[in-house]
């Protein structure tokens, strides 16, 4: 069993994530944030289901995607650290996976 471990930038993004969506439809962005919560606590049984992110293809990076969301993290000693949460037409860029 893994332990899941959220970074800071992880847990922020996902904050201004469901604020945004929360001006217009509140109960929406609730029930993202529980949807999130739920998809990644899966990892702790299992924690290599994610898929390699198509943008880093050879990485030690895996996603979990709960749409609008991606979701990103490693695995690393028996942990799943989640390293970053983005909006899906965003752009990925190699530093917002910055081990935290």
């Amino acid at each position: 069993m893994a332990e899941v471990v959220w970074t800071d930038p992880a847990l922020q993004e996902l904050s201004y994530i469901a604020e945004y969506i929360a001006l217009d439809k509140p109960e929406a962005a609730r029930g993202l944030v529980k949807e999130v919560f739920e998809a990644v606590e899966r990892l702790q049984d299992f924690p290599l289901s994610g898929r390699t992110p198509l943008e880093l293809p050879n990485s030690i990076y895996r996603e979990l995607v709960v749409p609008p969301c991606r979701i990103f993290y490693r695995v690393d000693e028996g942990r799943a650290f989640i390293l970053y949460v983005m909006r899906g037409e965003r752009q990925l860029r190699l530093y917002m996976l910055g081990d935290s």
